[in-house]
Order: C-alpha cells, then structure tokens, then sequence
C-alpha cells in the first residue's frame, strides 16, 4: 500500500477549499449521522467547549451549533485554505475559533474539551493511535471522542478496476493506493490509548456519476485523489488509465451510473 504524503494532502485540500461544500455529498451524509448520534445521546451534561478535528469549511461546526448553542466551539484544519472558507461562513453561522493545525500535535492544553469529532479525516493519517492520544489529552475527564472515517472498503470499485488494468497491460507496478483503515484496527487504536465504552460501526456510502472521468475529476477537485496516485502522465501511463476507465465501466456500472463507495467507520470512545 502507498503511504500518504501528508503535505500532498495538504495542498491537495487547499486547493479544494474554495468548492469543498458544492462538491461533497458522502461527507455530508456523514456529518448528518454525526450530529444525529450526538442528539439520540443527549449528552449530560450538555458539552461546554466542543472541538472538530478536521474542520474543514466547519459544516459540523455551523450545524452543532444549533444543537450546543452556549458551547464554545473550536475547529482545527490542516488545510489553510479550508480554514479560510471556514471563517467566512461563520459571518452568518455563528462565531467559532479556527486553528491551522494536524491532528497528531493538537495545538490546545490538557483536558480543554469535552467533547471532541471528527468526520471524515482520520483516514489521511499516517499514526492513527497518535492521534488519538492526541484527542484524548486534550479532552476532560468523562469526555466524549466520537468521529467517523472511511474504512478499508472505500473505492473498492477504482482499486480493483485499476489493478485489472495492470494485468491486462502485462503492467508492473508497486500497489499505489492509500491505506484505509480496517475496523479492527480503528477499535484497536482505542483500546491501546485508554478509551473506554467504544463501539466502532461500519456503513456503507455510494456516491453515482454520470462516468469514470467525472468521477476522477470529483476526487481531484475536493483533495481526495491523495487516496492514489496513478502512473505520471506517458504512453504507458496513459494506456493504463484509459483500460481502468474501461474496466471500472465494464465491471460497476448500473441503472444509476458509474458508482463509487465509501464505507464509513463510525467510533465512540469515553475518557475516564
């Protein structure tokens, strides 16, 4: 499996920043899940400083808003450019503080927060127990870590497509794609960080374009092409990708269109 750059990510999100929100529809999904999770639980007491990993463009944060509003929230985003969307949608949505940071050096004091999210980030992190010591530093006794990333299964359609395509091209190549997490492996991360009361649940998200091509164009334009890195643009390398097109077509395509899943981790961990 490729190892991700982190500074690829980075960059990658950066440039994304500007149409994130237009772009995303799994993320979304993944928030509203969040957010219900957080209302079934009726947290109690009712949290009272609230801090999202991952911010992004602070989706999250105008909307818990609505549910925690004496909260003090706090988001954190190792993009720049997503902290600057995220800060000109609090004009109307509500005040927050937003913080340049990587959720494995979390840039806050020993038991800050009470509770603490994240959706759709962990993914990209290289130490995922790292960061996960991170969260439960900074959290309060008592305090709730709950968050959701994408598992293993995601884009299971492109991974299997492309490695089709470098068979039938008699093609050598090392495994580029990233490394998601399992679930295992998620629960694992918890356990060994002192979390108590975890449950990590899987589900499974597709997203439908009209071909492969937009698809790719969708992963390019809000960061996540990180996720692989496909031979650099040559004869062969270009052979390559026009058969992974033709295959993922050949293989996953349906009544609604060419399908891309994302199965989502969701985990709950409690600070003694």
């Amino acid at each position: 499996m490729a190892k991700i750059d982190r500074t690829k990510v980075r960059k990658a999100f950066d440039r994304g920043s500007c149409r994130y929100e237009e772009t995303v529809i799994v993320q979304k999904l993944v928030i509203d899940r969040i957010l219900s999770n957080l209302e079934e639980a009726s947290l109690q007491p009712s949290p009272r400083r609230i801090l999202d990993v991952g911010a992004g463009t602070g989706m999250f944060l105008r909307s818990v808003r609505k549910l925690y509003p004496q909260a003090f929230l706090a988001g954190l985003d190792l993009a720049p450019g997503m902290g600057t969307a995220a800060i000109g949608s609090r004009q109307t949505e509500g005040d927050f503080l937003f913080v340049e940071g990587d959720a494995e050096n979390l840039p806050f004091a020993d038991g800050t927060f009470d509770l603490v999210v994240s959706t759709s980030t962990f993914q990209w992190l290289t130490e995922l127990e790292k960061a996960c010591s991170e969260v439960m530093r900074v959290l309060v006794p008592g305090g709730v870590f709950l968050f959701a990333l994408f598992g293993e299964g995601t884009l299971y359609e492109l991974r299997s497509s492309y490695r089709k395509a470098l068979l039938a091209e008699n093609a050598i190549e090392k495994d580029r794609f990233h490394h998601f997490f399992t679930r295992d492996e998620v629960a694992q991360a918890l356990q060994q960080t002192g979390y108590r009361a975890i449950t990590v649940e899987n589900s499974v998200e597709r997203e439908y374009y009209p071909d492969v091509p937009c698809f790719l164009r969708s992963l390019k334009g809000i960061g996540a092409a990180s996720a692989v890195s496909f031979p650099s643009v040559g004869l062969g390398g270009r052979r390559i990708i026009m058969k992974m097109i033709e295959v993922y077509q050949r293989d996953f395509s349906d009544e609604g269109g060419i399908p891309a899943s994302y199965e989502v981790l969701y985990g709950k961990g409690l600070k003694v």
